[in-house]
């Protein structure tokens, strides 16, 4: 149906008519641009071409449910084409008509879209502006995670079809995500956040915009230049606010300051760190909240118990919160904290050793009283 057909012996008649006008006018048109006033001379002929119906259009509401996808860097043309080859709209100079008049058109994202066949093409451009008209697919990547957990989480999205194997192989090429030239790896650099993935987005098309995320919100929060103002590396930092995403699990969001601060105190002292965060990461379990003593004593330079200083690199992808309680510690004098409620994430702070054996006691109390929940 993408063709313009009348039967009608004399409409057949007026149809050569306007193709030799149209020839004719292209030939003008040229002139007119050797001439200097080629916009204008466009502008008309565009007029022309409308009322010589040499853009044909469809009329009324509509056939069935069609589906449409625009893949990422689609040209108004090519989407015109799309919808032709769809059935949705007559002819891709209809749509191109369509959109002279809507601006919006810029609008338009990559994606999959329900529309109808055989539609106006205006009421096609309405169609792919309505936000409720697209089918896309979202992965939600939740903070806190390790890189593996990351990409496991992306290959098991049941909306997409990213392949595990393939996402492994992205993240080793690390010019092709543009991740900072402080970053060693990918690992703590793609961003947590929902993400939308048009039928067609490729693996490394995924991964470059969440680098590209990070990257956005490391400069809003200048997050290069507060790391200096801490005596930190960029990298340092974001190695500091993984721990405080790991560590951090109450709902008071002043937490993660606080959190920040302890860090910054204990290595202002030089004092063990002393995270399970960190030994989590080193051994990859993270089935419990605590860890064990053979956890604790395992050779891995991520052990905080038993070296000193920061990881070598960040033990989880940080959120903007985490990144900001990192660029802006709380202030205070605390050395320790403990939650001692998992299901409220409760901390309590200290300055003391004492006040914090205190504490510990109170999380003991608790998984005593709730077996089974992660002690």
């Amino acid at each position: 149906m993408s063709g313009f057909i009348d039967p009608d012996h004399r409409s057949s008649r007026r149809r050569v008519a306007a193709s030799r006008v149209k020839s004719t006018l292209a030939v003008l048109l040229s002139l007119a641009i050797l001439g200097g006033v080629g916009f204008v001379a466009y502008t008309k002929f565009n007029d022309i071409v409308g009322v010589l119906d040499l853009a044909p259009d469809y009329e009324g509401e509509g056939g069935e449910k069609v589906t449409v996808t625009i893949p990422m860097g689609s040209t108004t043309a090519d989407i015109g084409d799309l919808l032709v080859s769809a059935d949705v709209v007559k002819s891709t100079q209809a749509f191109l008509n369509a959109v002279r008049e809507h601006p919006e058109v810029v609008e338009i994202q990559a994606g999959t879209y329900s529309l109808r066949a055989q539609i106006p093409a205006a009421t096609a451009l309405e169609m792919l502006l309505d936000p409720e008209n697209a089918l896309r697919n979202f992965i939600a990547i939740p903070e806190g995670l390790r890189l593996s957990q990351q990409l496991e989480r992306i290959a098991d999205d049941e909306h997409t079809d990213f392949d595990l194997e393939v996402l492994k192989d992205v993240v080793k090429k690390k010019k092709n995500l543009d991740l900072p030239k402080w970053a060693p790896n990918a690992e703590g650099f793609l961003f947590p956040d929902t993400y939308d993935a048009p039928e067609g987005t490729e693996e490394l098309d995924l991964l470059k915009r969440m680098v590209a995320e990070f990257n956005r919100v490391a400069e809003e929060i200048k997050l290069v230049d507060r790391a200096d103002s801490l005596g930190l590396s960029p990298l340092q930092l974001v190695t500091l606010a993984s721990i405080v995403e790991r560590e951090a699990g109450s709902a008071d969001p002043d937490d993660r300051a606080r959190v920040a601060r302890v860090i910054v105190n204990r290595l202002a002292k030089d004092m063990p760190l002393q995270m399970d965060s960190t030994v989590h990461y080193a051994v990859n379990d993270y089935s419990t909240t605590t860890t064990t003593d053979e956890q604790r004593a395992v050779d891995s330079p991520y052990n905080t118990y038993e070296h000193k200083g920061l990881p070598p690199g960040p033990i989880a992808a940080p959120g903007r919160a985490a990144l900001e309680a990192a660029t802006s510690p709380a202030a205070g004098d605390w050395l320790y904290f403990v939650t001692v409620n998992l299901d409220t994430g409760e901390t309590r702070f200290a300055v003391t050793y004492e006040e914090h054996e205190a504490n510990v006691a109170l999380f003991q109390q608790w998984c005593q009283a709730n077996p089974g929940k992660g002690c």
